[in-house]
């Protein structure tokens, strides 16, 4: 497979900034340049259209708009009207280390890959808080290294800020699915049920710059924990336990603080065992006091963000007759 082969499919709403970013890591790329660049406008009020322009005479983009329907969808669309046959899906919030291409090009050449999914990593210039951000979502000690460490490498299950798709398995899924966040999951989990193998490649990381606030990523999070009940009941083979530890870790803070005030000082006692360790496992990650502090406090709020979220949308579908898309129509898009 060669770089003639690959289609990048990115999609973008009101952020012309971070396509100028993403384009420009493009230009660094190490390689062949003769890859194709399909982004689709998810019904942006601020376009992108002045920034495609700049780098159109310097790279192959192929530039859509649409109305607004979600990622998931809009990747669908890029992928539908792309060239190549093997798709790289991006998130407009990303940057590219140099070597990337080559080194996806080094997987796909040797072993015959259908899916493969990327970690991310926090770059040199991102605010502190995007760093902090990173290392809660990547680190062994608030996830478990589920987003990009080698003991996953075969049960992997990639985020389409950072995934490949074989054009073969695109056409035998559809693609990804209405629902968002979530959709990435889903995909992964469905092409495992028809046999496609979902790989992790190590190194083929993007710098995820998550254009965010700590308020944001509340949010985000707590979404996230409101979507994995929904994932489990339309794939019950996936439900783990290990789902529930952020609720129990939770619900286990705030029983530990109420025994506190009542003079029973070992659970937050071990609690704050678990804090300094985290602390010092950031430091030593970053080198950084304030980013290994604001990690402590991202940390927290993945946990009870994921937490309520896990447990208000168990409670919702385990006392509603309504649909899950009736239920929960804050996380879905109506597909174009």
């Amino acid at each position: 497979m060669t770089a003639k082969d690959i289609s990048f499919i990115i999609p973008v709403f009101n952020r012309p900034d971070e396509i100028k970013e993403l384009l420009e890591s493009f230009l660094l790329l190490e390689g062949d340049h003769k890859f194709e660049i399909v982004i689709i406008e998810d019904g942006s009020t601020i376009t992108s259209h002045s920034i495609i322009l700049q780098y159109s005479q310097h790279l192959d983009i192929s530039y859509h708009t649409k109305v607004n329907s979600g990622p998931g969808d809009s990747r669908n669309v890029g992928m539908r009207m792309a060239k190549g046959s093997f798709f790289i899906i991006l998130d407009s919030d990303c940057l590219l280390p140099t070597h990337y291409l080559n080194t996806v090009l080094q997987h796909l050449t040797v072993s015959q890959i259908d899916c493969f999914g990327g970690p991310d990593a926090a770059h040199s210039s991102f605010s502190p808080i995007q760093k902090a951000i990173n290392f809660s979502l990547t680190s062994f000690i608030s996830t478990g290294g589920i987003r990009g460490k080698h003991r996953s490498v075969n049960t992997f299950q990639p985020r389409s800020f950072n995934m490949g798709l074989s054009k073969k398995a695109f056409e035998a899924t559809s693609g990804f699915g209405n629902i968002h966040p979530g959709e990435d999951p889903d995909l992964s989990i469905r092409l495992n049920k028809l046999g496609f193998k979902t790989v992790l490649i190590s190194k083929a990381y993007v710098y995820h710059k998550r254009r965010i606030s700590l308020t944001k990523f509340y949010s985000q999070v707590y979404k996230f924990g409101l979507v994995r009940p929904i994932l489990n009941t339309w794939h019950p083979h996936t439900r783990s336990i290990t789902y529930w530890f952020p609720t129990l870790f939770s619900l286990g803070s705030v029983l530990a603080i109420i025994l506190a005030v009542n003079a029973v000082y070992w659970p937050v006692f071990l609690l704050g065992v678990y804090f300094l360790t985290a602390f010092f496992i950031a430091f030593n990650a970053t080198k950084n006091i304030i980013v290994s502090l604001l990690s402590l406090v991202a940390i927290g709020i993945q946990f009870f963000g994921y937490g309520k979220g896990f447990l208000k949308s168990t409670v919702r579908l385990m006392s509603s007759n309504y649909n899950i898309e009736a239920r929960f129509p804050e996380l879905f898009f109506k597909a174009t």
